[in-house]
């Protein structure tokens, strides 16, 4: 079974209903991605979301992208990655993108594939993904051995288990929806409803083996997330 390690949740900020269409089209099938045609609908889905990247344009109806990045960094004090897409192609807009704390710069007309590319590799950049060992507290994800630590104690898992234990790691302190589990572990074909619900009983029944606490927390309705702080303040 392949499994997709690089889901991710996309902010698309883009006014032409074109070129949005397409992008949707295409990073839909791996990544979880929302559209906003201006930055007044991306200031609003910024305010109720977590993203992983931002891919920003810069002609926009309301307000240009460079204004709308600042008041990501300065205002709505976020960090996200944010990487630009726009047919603004001398150096000195490039020049101010990279100024106000842009990633990334990609100048339109562009390759899908490539802007799919950029973007994985700016999440494992900016997520930690470059190296083998993903460490939180004193739990340690090894890709390279598919193993799980704690205390240097392993946890005998699936590689289900390792995957969705790996994907709450990456996301902590926020909570992971069901929805993007789901996209990871089967893509647009989960098994059943249940699989899901399944495989984190299983794993809970792995962690508990070296771990005395609950560790993963279900937020109904929503997704899950760890309950790590003990370790963290350790």
């Amino acid at each position: 079974m392949t499994v997709n390690t690089d889901v991710f949740d996309v902010l698309l900020v883009e006014d032409h209903q074109d070129i949005a269409e397409n992008i949707v089209l295409f990073l839909e099938r791996n990544h979880m991605i929302d559209h906003a045609y201006s930055a007044s609908q991306a200031r609003t889905l910024l305010s109720a979301n977590h993203y992983d990247i931002i891919i920003l344009d810069i002609m926009l109806p309301d307000t240009d992208g460079f204004t709308l990045a600042r008041e990501i960094r300065e205002e709505l004090k976020k960090t996200t990655p944010i990487i630009f897409l726009t047919a603004r192609d001398t150096l000195e807009d490039k020049k101010r993108g990279f100024s106000l704390g842009a990633d990334d710069y990609m100048t339109k007309p562009f390759d899908l594939e490539e802007l799919a590319l950029r973007l994985s590799a700016l999440y494992r950049r900016t997520y930690g993904l470059t190296n083998d060992t993903l460490t939180l507290g004193r739990w340690a994800v090894n890709e390279s051995a598919f193993t799980i630590t704690y205390d240097e104690k392993i946890v005998e898992t699936t590689k289900i288990g390792f995957n969705l234990f790996k994907a709450l790691v990456m996301h902590y302190p926020n909570i992971i929806t069901r929805k993007k589990l789901e996209k990871l572990l089967w893509f647009d074909s989960p098994p059943d409803s249940d699989s899901l619900r399944s495989h984190i009983f299983l794993l809970r029944k792995s962690i508990a083996t070296v771990y005395d606490h609950p560790l993963i927390k279900t937020v109904h309705g929503i997704g899950f997330t760890l309950q790590i702080e003990k370790d963290l303040c350790d």
